[in-house]
């Protein structure tokens, strides 16, 4: 049997782990880089994947010197790449599967 294991870390655990101020999380769940479960700081919740996203947010800020904006759409940007690599890997599936019939 096989187990998931489930990351939920508070505000403070998240800061920890991602060596990023309060204020800095505060800031980019403004600019919806990140979407905490909880209404207000004190009672967000923030699982594996806003774990990833936070680390790679902070480093394409530190690394591009990007605002927290330019950021969010270089995140955007990467994902839409992402989503249209997969597509065209399962459309490249199909094609040869077709062409071999």
């Amino acid at each position: 049997m096989s187990s998931t294991l489930i990351v939920e870390l508070d505000m403070k655990e998240f800061c920890q782990v991602t060596d990023m101020p309060a204020a800095f999380v505060i800031e980019i769940v403004e600019h919806g880089i990140l979407e905490p479960q909880g209404q207000r700081p004190d009672d967000w919740l923030f699982d594996a994947h806003a774990l990833a996203v936070a680390r790679q947010a902070i480093k394409l800020q530190h690394d591009l010197e990007l605002e927290w904006d330019g950021v969010a759409l270089a995140l955007d940007l990467l994902g839409e790449v992402e989503r249209l690599r997969a597509e065209n890997f399962m459309l490249k599936q199909r094609l040869g599967r077709f062409l071999l019939e």
